[in-house]
């Protein structure tokens, strides 16, 4: 048994308990779909989409609609064509196993981009750059990325194993970096305290603990739940309540 095979087994591609990798409730992510009408016969970019759940909702709500998902894990993309085919979407989204920084095709009516600006070598402003070339004119772009509700201390920090400046600031730093892109911003939601504890007790820590009490004889069961409080203590007694993510619709 290797630490390689802990992290398949908890890596967010393989938890069912995530329905998609960010701090998002339904409510929320039914007026972000409100928020980005495509239209009929529209096309629609994912890039960095994991498993995809946002990118076939938005296609399966916008009749003709196609959609193209990228990213580089394959297993996010195999379960991101597990869930197409079992919605009869199949033939209205493909999958892509590749790097989103790495994806040329343009001309989408909306591209999607939800906390994967690690994916562009520039963070945040090189990602806005580049999803700015990727609509056409009169099309839009939904962007989700973190920024700091409060300068961050060094235990929020060290909790979520992060520097300071890899974030692009404050709510209103990112803000002005995709209007800097040249963007239109048109909508600005944030993910609330639940909705972060929600994804942080789904997330590594809850899973863990969740599969450590239904494996109670395999042999990495320890060091699923010691992972499991690690993460836990790294949330609750460091980062939470400094680390904010935003949901941007942006027009150009």
């Amino acid at each position: 048994m290797s630490d390689h095979e802990l992290h398949a087994i908890l890596a967010a591609p393989n938890n069912p308990l995530l329905t998609w990798n960010a701090p998002l409730s339904e409510e929320h992510a039914r007026s972000l779909i409100d928020a980005c009408p495509v239209p009929d016969g529209g096309r629609v970019v994912d890039l960095g989409c994991g498993w995809g759940e946002l990118l076939l909702r938005i296609v399966e709500g916008a009749p003709g609609s196609t959609g193209d998902g990228v990213d580089s894990d394959p297993v996010a993309v195999a379960r991101g064509q597990r869930l197409a085919r079992g919605r009869g979407l199949d033939s209205h989204v493909a999958f892509h196993e590749s790097s989103a920084d790495g994806w040329t095709p343009t001309g989408y009516d909306l591209a999607v981009s939800i906390g994967a600006v690690h994916a562009w070598p520039g963070s945040t402003r090189e990602a806005l750059r580049a999803l700015r070339t990727t609509v056409k004119p009169g099309g839009q772009v939904l962007f989700g990325d973190g920024f700091w509700t409060t300068p961050p201390t060094a235990d929020a920090l060290k909790g979520l194993g992060a520097e300071e400046d890899e974030l692009v600031g404050s709510l209103d730093d990112l803000v002005r970096a995709a209007a800097d892109a040249g963007f239109a911003p048109l909508r600005t939601t944030v993910a609330d305290q639940r909705e972060w504890d929600v994804f942080e007790s789904n997330g590594r820590a809850g899973w863990g603990e969740r599969w450590a009490l239904d494996h109670p004889d395999h042999p990495l069961r320890d060091d699923a739940r010691a992972t499991a409080a690690r993460h836990r203590a790294g949330y609750l007694g460091g980062y939470r309540g400094y680390l904010g993510f935003a949901y941007l619709v942006l027009g150009v």
